[in-house]
Order: structure tokens, then C-alpha cells, then sequence
């Protein structure tokens, strides 16, 4: 079973908006989000959701992390995205060291991009390819993404993910409904955007980690 970890020492970053866009773009697989984040937001999203796909556990303590995802693989999982609560080192750790994969959302914004450095610190600890998602900027806004990408490459050495969640409003009446962008409006561009997980690989070492084709 594949793992991604959805890390961010900071608050507000995105990380759960990531975490059921991915999972619910694995729709080809059987995909699962481990809620680790005592707010439960995700699992929240997964009652709205009224037991449709992906399948949502709860995880309160880095030491159950491990049996969970062992007894998912068990039960026919394919891919489980892990959705850690912010300013917890034990969990993010933890979930960074069973991670095939993490993802560090992240907003193009000067007191986010000062904040990754910790999140940054701890993902190089783990040795584990790791891309940083630009989340909730402006739309249209080349210059402000051109100095997120120098802080996040050239001052954290971290890679930029091929894949950005632009604001938009679609996301947040989606996830007020139990839905996904792609479910709320299918022909808008938020669902355009999240649908890039589809069609796009992430790669790092000459391996391929991320693609649904």
C-alpha cells in the first residue's frame, strides 16, 4: 500500500483540503485518509459525506499510526493519505517515517513560507522524497509563485510539487457539503485543478511516487 504524508508544522496550511482531493482523485484504487488531527476536520468531511468513498480512519496516537495502516493494507488498501494535525512533532514524525511520499502544503504568503522551515527540517530527517504544494494563493499571480519557489528551493531545498490548489470558492463550498471540488462543479476550474493529480507524476530520483494514468 502506497502512503503519503500531508505535513505542516503550520496551521491553516491546507492539509486537509489536500488530503481528500488526493484520496478522492484515487478513485481507481482503494484509497483511504487517516485522520490523525485531534480537530477531525477530515472525518467531519467524511460524516458530511454520508459513507461515500474514500473510507476515513481516526488515528489519535503516533504509536496506533503503524497498526492502522498495517491492518488497511490487510483489508485491501491501496493507498492511504495521512492528514497530521499542525504543531505536533510526534505525529508528523511518525507519519513521516511510515510516509512513501510527503507532501508539505503550503500558502505563497511570507508567514507561511518563514514557517515550512521546521516542517523542512523534519522532512530532510526522514530521507523520504518530499515536494511542498502551493496552496490558496491568488490565481494569477506569476511573481508572488516565482518568490515562493526561490524561498522554498533555493533557502529550504525543498521541491515544488508540478501540482498548486490556486483560493478558490469552489473548494470551500465543496467541502462544506461533504464533496470534492470535482463533485461540486465539475466543469469549474477548481475541479480542472484538483483533477491534475490525475494525469500528473511526481517524480524524484528517477522514480516515479505520484501517478494515476
Amino acid at each position: 500500500m502506497r502512503t503519503i504524508a500531508i505535513i505542516s508544522q503550520k496551521g491553516g496550511a491546507g492539509k486537509t483540503t489536500l488530503a481528500i482531493h488526493l484520496a478522492a482523485a484515487a478513485a481507481e484504487s482503494v484509497a483511504l485518509i487517516v485522520d490523525t488531527d485531534p480537530q477531525a476536520t477530515a472525518s467531519r468531511w467524511g460524516e458530511w459525506r454520508k459513507g461515500a468513498d474514500p473510507e476515513i480512519i481516526d488515528c489519535g496516537a503516533p504509536t496506533l499510526l503503524a497498526g492502522k495502516l498495517s491492518k488497511a493494507a490487510e483489508l485491501g488498501g491501496e493507498l492511504a493519505v495521512i492528514d497530521t494535525p499542525p504543531h505536533a512533532d510526534a505525529m508528523a514524525r511518525q507519519a513521516a517515517r511510515l510516509a512513501d511520499l510527503i507532501l508539505v502544503p503550503c500558502r505563497p504568503k511570507a508567514f507561511d513560507l518563514a514557517a515550512i522551515e521546521a516542517t523542512a527540517e523534519l522532512v530532510k530527517a526522514s530521507h523520504k522524497p518530499a515536494f511542498v504544494v502551493l496552496m490558496a494563493g491568488p490565481p494569477r499571480a506569476p511573481l508572488i509563485y516565482q518568490e515562493a519557489a526561490d524561498v522554498i528551493e533555493g533557502s529550504f531545498g525543498l521541491q515544488l510539487a508540478p501540482v498548486m490548489l490556486p483560493e478558490r470558492a469552489a473548494f470551500h463550498h465543496s467541502t462544506a457539503q461533504g464533496r470534492t471540488a470535482d463533485e461540486f462543479d465539475h466543469d469549474g476550474k477548481a475541479a480542472c485543478e484538483s483533477r491534475w493529480w490525475k494525469r500528473t507524476a511526481i517524480s524524484s530520483g528517477g522514480k516515479v511516487w505520484w501517478s494515476i494514468q
